[in-house]
């Protein structure tokens, strides 16, 4: 018992060193990734410490359940690989340690992350979310810092756009400079040119106060002759002409509460609470909105009494024609009619697309506050989720370090994301059932985690590159090729002496084979699929075959083991049919394009399986020379 204590504590150990570093890795890749998309808003706005560190903690609080799972992914693969790459693993397994026992102390340690995941998730990253989402609108109100470029246009200070020649950096005099005022609109500017210039902030950073110099204004006065085609314009002299501009410099922090309302800034009884209302909002409105469209849209036309209204419901509307009834009217009665019925047409559908707004508004909205109610625990249980297929694939590689494991873990992480991202537009818009869309990568990652952990555990060849590639051969017809090379040490010689009657013997039932087989003809399509039978004669050959070249391949001759790399590798069921299941090949056959691919490649193999027969029988005369030379 203190021996199997001893060594969870190293396995624990080896993970949480690994997570750790792990983990800050994921969290700055993140921020980066999320300081890219609110870079436009920093930049360029003298932005305090204080500000940028608020966000960065925000930032990093609203990140930590998103990092987690990938970092969770990351370290398991690598500490599993380096178990397998330094063979202790293999020594775990070897003392009678099952995978799942090894695995044990660290299923308890991320079952606590999964807590703290979700502690994060509901607790912390709502109060982070709301503060982030409040300090990110005041960013974007903030205004940037007044650097006027020269020669071009600098449009930052509302409603003017400023253009400067050069300015003079030490003493801030501008010159050449031309402002627009649009605060009027752009067919209303006011034009300025002046010969210099200078731009200075007020004390209370609230106005910027401009001074010019020796030049002209220019405004047009359409607003006064709005009538007139020639529109007259004013133009005024000036030697020196002082102005205030207001432009706010200073961060100011918006309402707090402005946040209050959206999902991500709600823990889950705020949610559940949020979604209840919104049902009980939707209903009532729904009620509401079907009895103003009962009673609207198909009541009584507008100028008939009760009496006429009950006549006309019980009178049969099928002894009227009305396209009659509509030609015996006026011109003027019939123009009537169509602007009534276009206009009460149009007046339905404005309504009716207004209340459908509102309704889709409300389910939107139902939406997301569930998407985020789901999002709460999908994301915890990921990293429980991330475990189980770091865990057993790290076991199955065996490579440790950051070089194929990051590649697999940033591999999965990918697939998990695409997969979560569409599953969760897709609750959000409606088109899945919510609890579906939230729920899919979890559905479809748990069966690959549970199919990893199993396969790692019975020690499977899952991931093993070279059985795929013998399979690809096998399906391709690629065969291997001999490499005898000479033993330093042999233990038992072979027998010269009896080995050209073997020989000989191989021969004539290679011979006898061809002759009995005729390889080089074309096999019956129907008796190809409907036999069953089974090629011995085949399997005896190439047993025959290989137990000579194994007892040939102890020889000193290096001629000799030259010629027996020249034998050929036969596979005994490549010309046979492809299943070992008697109706799969039935199938096979009858299956138009599938049974005629299957057909010459039998056929193929057939006439290889010919040229490897005169083959080995060549190289037999050829070691047979060779054992009468050794013999001598």
């Amino acid at each position: 018992m203190l021996r199997i204590k001893k060594l969870d504590i190293f396995i624990v150990k080896s993970f949480l060193m690994l997570f750790i570093g792990t983990f800050f890795i994921c969290l700055f890749i993140f921020m980066m990734q999320f300081l890219w998309r609110y870079v436009d808003e920093l930049v360029g706005k003298g932005l305090e410490m204080s500000v940028m560190a608020q966000f960065f903690f925000y930032s990093a609080l609203t990140l930590v359940p998103v990092a987690l799972p990938l970092a969770v992914l990351l370290a398991s693969l690598i500490t599993f690989g380096n178990f397998g790459e330094r063979y202790e693993l293999l020594a775990m397994k070897a003392a009678g340690i099952s995978l799942l026992k090894i695995m044990r102390p660290l299923i308890l340690f991320v079952c606590g992350l999964v807590g703290v995941s979700f502690y994060f998730q509901n607790i912390v990253a709502p109060i982070a979310q709301a503060k982030l989402g409040t300090l990110i609108i005041s960013m974007k109100q903030k205004s940037p810092e007044l650097d006027i470029p020269e020669g071009v246009f600098y449009s930052d200070i509302p409603d003017y756009n400023l253009k400067v020649a050069k300015k003079n950096r030490k003493t801030g005099v501008l010159y050449d400079v031309m402002i627009y005022n649009l605060k009027d609109g752009f067919e209303n500017a006011h034009i300025i040119y002046a010969d210099s210039g200078r731009l200075e902030m007020t004390a209370d950073k609230q106005h910027l106060w401009l001074h010019l110099y020796d030049g002209d204004l220019f405004e047009n006065l359409r607003a006064q002759n709005m009538k007139s085609q020639n529109v007259p314009y004013r133009r005024e002299s000036f030697r020196e002409k002082h102005s205030i501009i207001e432009f706010d410099s200073e961060f100011n922090m918006a309402d707090a509460s402005i946040m209050n309302n959206t999902s991500s800034a709600k823990n889950m009884i705020a949610l559940q609470a949020s979604i209840d209302s919104m049902t009980v909002l939707g209903d009532s409105i729904g009620r509401q909105y079907y009895q103003e469209i009962s009673d609207g849209n198909f009541r009584a036309p507008y100028g008939l009494t009760k009496e006429d209204t009950t006549k006309i419901m019980q009178a049969d509307i099928r002894s009227y024609n009305m396209d009659s009834l509509y030609e015996v009217a006026t011109l003027m009665q019939k123009q009537k009619i169509i602007t009534t019925a276009v206009s009460r047409a149009e007046n339905i559908g404005s309504d009716l697309t207004m209340k459908s707004y509102t309704m889709a508004n409300n389910d939107y909205s139902m939406r997301k506050h569930q998407t985020e109610w789901h999002k709460k625990i999908t994301i915890s249980l990921s990293c429980l989720l991330f475990f189980f297929i770091g865990a057993p694939l790290g076991g199955i590689i065996r490579k440790g370090g950051l070089g194929m494991p990051v590649i697999v873990s940033v591999f999965v992480f990918i697939i998990y994301y695409i997969i979560d991202n569409t599953g969760y537009k897709m609750a959000r818009d409606g088109k899945w059932i919510v609890w579906m869309g939230m729920w899919t990568s979890t559905a479809i990652l748990a069966p690959l985690g549970a199919f990893l952990t199993y396969k790692s555990n019975n020690d499977s060849v899952v991931l093993n590159a070279d059985a795929y590639i013998n399979w690809f051969k096998k399906i391709a017809g690629i065969r291997s090729v001999r490499h005898l090379f000479k033993k330093e040490v042999i233990i038992h010689d072979p027998n010269y002496q009896r080995l050209p009657g073997d020989l000989q013997t191989l021969t004539a039932e290679c011979e006898a084979y061809v002759a009995k087989r005729r390889l080089q003809k074309p096999p019956n399509y129907f008796q190809l699929w409907m036999s069953a039978e089974k090629d011995d004669e085949i399997v005896h050959i190439n047993n025959h075959l290989e137990g000579l070249v194994e007892e040939m391949s102890n020889t000193e001759s290096v001629t000799l083991l030259n010629t027996l790399n020249s034998y050929p590798v036969i596979p005994v069921t490549a010309h046979m049919r492809p299943f070992p299941i008697y109706w799969l090949n039935i199938l096979a056959g009858v299956v138009f394009p599938v049974g005629l691919f299957f057909y010459f490649r039998i056929w193929i193999f057939r006439v290889r399986l010919a040229k490897d027969m005169e083959r080995i029988m060549k190289n037999n005369e050829q070691v047979q020379f060779i054992i009468q030379n050794i013999n001598k």
